[in-house]
């Protein structure tokens, strides 16, 4: 109820439980975004009497076109003086004495739906579908890893879809790059902010560590003490905003850093989970989703990321454990990775 309130807050409606001379078609795109809404509708209100009911629902079937059709009706008052199955038979008999139309129980062209509430009837004829999932911040919160690539936007969305409420965090190589991928990710987290209405980016300068690894340690392994370096950021974060897991759009077996072997090598530094909603889906797939939640177009925009920066040509791609400790253990990045963390700036973000 609070997210659907946040999602109207600036739209001219009446209270939660009943919409009226209100912008219809504003509220219907803004409660398509509301996770934890399997479907909605958009009512008329008769008085309760079967008598308003009958010509309610015949005025509300005369703006379709249909030859069959069914009455269902859902009675939460049982005080009304008609069971469901009463109140069915008589409007619909109704209906099909004025329409002509047939009544068919199985895919007819019109459902027309009565709702016997305790203070009002509410009848309407279709059920606007919405992303369904659990309402954001019912599952409490994870820090995201967001590029400005296609991957990560998608996985937010999936998370936030079961009710986590996400912390971004993303990792720039500025002035190494440019600042588009930072851009793109604002873009990114914007848009994505109308699901959970007030969202935090931390904007993390991480070329000094990339600098210290790429001359302290063998070429192959750069990309995963670059991740091994990430995470242990991010986890720091998210002790910081009480975060309880950590999200990456990884694909396994996409890109070098994301085979089995060196997924795990990089996921040992950190004791909190890692959520990798894409981790079985083929690349066509995950576009197809983020065209659908709106956020393809802004990664594909030109940009340069962290990851871009100081990548050798042939990264390791099944990475030995105890060699991964032992490279890292002669770098000392702790109080580089205390030093960026000091750097970090934070950006606020409401829908």
């Amino acid at each position: 109820m609070t997210n659907i309130t946040r999602a109207l807050k600036d739209v001219p409606c009446g209270k939660l439980e009943r919409l009226s001379e209100s912008p219809i078609d504003v509220i219907r795109e803004r409660l398509s975004t509301v996770f934890g809404i399997a479907n909605f509708s958009e009512a008329v209100v008769a008085k309760r009497n079967i008598e308003a009911i009958r010509e309610t629902t015949w005025a509300l079937a005369q703006k379709a076109d249909f030859e069959s059709f069914k009455i269902v009706t859902k009675r939460g008052d049982k005080t009304f003086p008609l069971n469901s199955d009463q109140i069915n038979r008589d409007v619909g008999k109704h209906i099909q004495t004025l329409s002509g139309a047939r009544v068919l129980m199985d895919n007819p062209d019109l459902i027309c739906f009565i709702e016997i509430a305790p203070q009002r009837i509410f009848i309407y004829a279709e059920k606007i579908p919405a992303p369904g999932g659990l309402p954001v911040g019912s599952n409490e919160r994870a820090v995201s890893l967001l590029s400005s690539g296609i991957d990560s936007p998608v996985a937010s969305y999936k998370i936030m879809k079961r009710g986590v409420k996400l912390t971004y965090v993303h990792f720039h190589s500025q002035p190494y790059t440019n600042r588009n991928s930072q851009r793109n990710t604002e873009d990114l987290v914007r848009l994505l902010t109308r699901h959970q209405y007030v969202s935090d980016l931390y904007l993390v300068p991480f070329v000094e560590i990339q600098r210290h690894i790429m001359t302290r340690a063998p070429a192959s392994y750069r990309v995963i003490l670059y991740r091994r370096a990430m995470l242990r950021i991010a986890e720091a974060i998210a002790q910081k905003v009480d975060a309880h897991a950590l999200v990456t759009g990884e694909n396994v077996g996409q890109v070098a850093s994301q085979t089995l072997s060196n997924m795990r090598a990089i996921e040992e530094v950190t004791p909190l989970p890692i959520l990798r909603p894409l981790s079985g889906d083929n690349k066509e797939e995950i576009i197809n989703e983020a065209r659908r939640i709106g956020t393809y177009q802004i990664s594909i925009e030109p940009y340069e990321d962290c990851c871009s920066v100081f990548v050798p040509k042939h990264p390791e791609t099944r990475a030995n454990l105890e060699k991964v400790r032992e490279i890292e253990s002669a770098l000392d990045l702790a109080p580089l990775i205390i030093q960026t963390l000091e750097q970090t700036k934070r950006k606020t973000f409401k829908f």
